[in-house]
């Protein structure tokens, strides 16, 4: 007996209503990363694992999926390390790629390669699947698709302003009431100089990205199991909690960080992104929000986070500055910030929420019934003055039983069923049929293809 067909965890098949459904969101995001400029590329599914590997912190490293060589994949490998068992030894000889994490990086290596064909500053969009090995579930997936826009080769705190009208944009378009979170890598890292554990910087901000989830109790827990003095997470504390409005907040972070240079440009940079904001029509809340930290280690600057006000659901849209991360792959002194929107989970708000709009979700729109040769033959040039008018339209292929025809529209739900038989074809017309309402109409051509203009 054959075994059962599955398909690995936190993965999916799409049907085609489903796939309408992504292509909407796709091409939503698509138009308006066009209407800023940005340019779409794609890079390969897998990366050499040097590409990838130290890029995303410990634990996003422990994330990737590895490629096993081709081959004898063993053949570079002792019995005696065989036999030691150890992960992080082994995996590089017997993986040299893997799937891609995100798109922010393989961006970077692009970059990087292709420096002399780009124009400066570049804005490009890619929409493509990135590979987690998480555990799936609700809103988390080991499969899903980003959709990135970054600019680099300019240092101007305009592109930040510019990439949070794109996100109020796209949410405003979609129907989605989101809060916009704001903060800057370099307001958390004042924060640990003042707080005097400036060298743990990176294990405060990933404890502390971590608060929704976790709760304050475990992210202090965290804190102190990562080496953080009591007194450090003591005068911690109040900062994470802070209260008010931007500015009273931005107010209260210039007493705190009075002492920290790179605090307090982190606050210049932050007052700069919500003054220009505040001059342009933004239809969504922005909140600074001090336990924003993106775990990622690449952020050097500003960082974004989107919240979904009506569904609980993780982000569905992050990003940030990083100044440092082409020179890793030998192009030092270029910076570039970017964001993300999460694809899958904003399906799942769209679904939950029920803001498709009809349209959207249209498939065929006409279904021509066939009844033989004869009436095919007279049906055909109109469909195709249907689909030529860009109506979604379709001529069943099989003289088969009425009755499996029209179970075949409902299943599809087509609105709109036409008739020819032998007395519409007399006469020179045809009928039209609303499979809603049950609405007959005897038409001629022309009459039909009014209907649909």
């Amino acid at each position: 007996m054959a075994n059962k067909p599955n398909i690995p965890k936190g993965t999916r098949d799409f049907s085609p209503l489903e796939m309408i459904k992504r292509n909407y969101i796709f091409n939503t995001i698509k138009d308006v990363y066009k209407l800023y400029g940005f340019q779409q590329i794609e890079t390969p599914a897998m990366e050499s694992l040097q590409t990838l590997m130290g890029k995303y912190g410990d634990e996003g490293d422990k994330l990737l999926f590895k490629i096993l060589n081709s081959g004898d994949y063993l053949k570079k490998v002792s019995d005696d390390e065989l036999l030691q068992r150890n992960p992080l030894k082994l995996a590089p000889q017997l993986c040299e790629k893997g799937l891609r994490y995100d798109l922010t990086v393989p961006f970077a290596r692009y970059v990087v390669m292709h420096r002399e064909e780009l124009q400066m500053p570049f804005k490009r969009y890619q929409i493509q699947p990135v590979w987690r090995a998480d555990r799936p579930q609700k809103g988390r997936y080991r499969e899903f698709y980003q959709c990135d826009a970054d600019v680099v080769g300019s240092d101007s705190l305009l592109n930040e302003v510019e990439l949070v009208q794109i996100m109020d944009t796209v949410f405003t378009k979609f129907g989605i009431r989101v809060q916009i979170k704001i903060n800057n890598r370099k307001i958390l890292t004042g924060i640990a100089e003042v707080i005097g554990e400036a060298e743990k910087i990176i294990d405060i901000t990933v404890a502390i990205d971590k608060l929704d989830k976790i709760g304050i109790d475990n992210v202090n827990k965290e804190l102190k199991e990562n080496g953080i003095s009591d007194e450090a997470i003591t005068k911690l504390q109040p900062i994470i909690a802070l209260k008010g409005s931007n500015e009273d907040k931005l107010n209260t972070l210039q007493e705190v960080l009075s002492t920290s240079e790179i605090g307090l440009k982190g606050i210049e940079e932050t007052r700069y992104i919500l003054n220009k904001l505040s001059s342009v029509d933004i239809q969504n809340e922005i909140e600074l929000d001090l336990t924003l930290a993106r775990g990622l280690n690449y952020y050097t600057g500003a960082i974004f986070e989107v919240k979904a006000l009506d569904v609980a659901i993780g982000s569905i849209t992050g990003g940030g500055r990083y100044d440092n991360l082409t020179g890793i792959f030998g192009m030092p002194g270029i910076s570039g910030v970017g964001i993300s929107f999460g694809a899958d989970r904003i399906y799942d708000v769209l679904n939950t929420l029920d803001l498709y709009p009809r349209e959207s979700v249209e498939q065929t729109q006409v279904l021509f019934i066939n009844f033989g040769e004869e009436e095919v033959s007279y049906c055909l040039p109109i469909a195709t003055q249907l689909r030529n008018n860009g109506v979604f339209t379709e001529v069943f292929p099989d003289n088969t039983k009425m009755k499996k025809q029209m179970n075949y529209a409902n299943a599809k739900q087509i609105p709109f069923v036409v008739i020819a038989g032998e007395n519409e074809i007399k006469e020179g017309k045809l009928t039209l049929k609303n499979m809603v309402t049950g609405e007959q109409s005897l038409l001629t051509k022309e009459e039909l293809i009014a209907q649909f203009q």
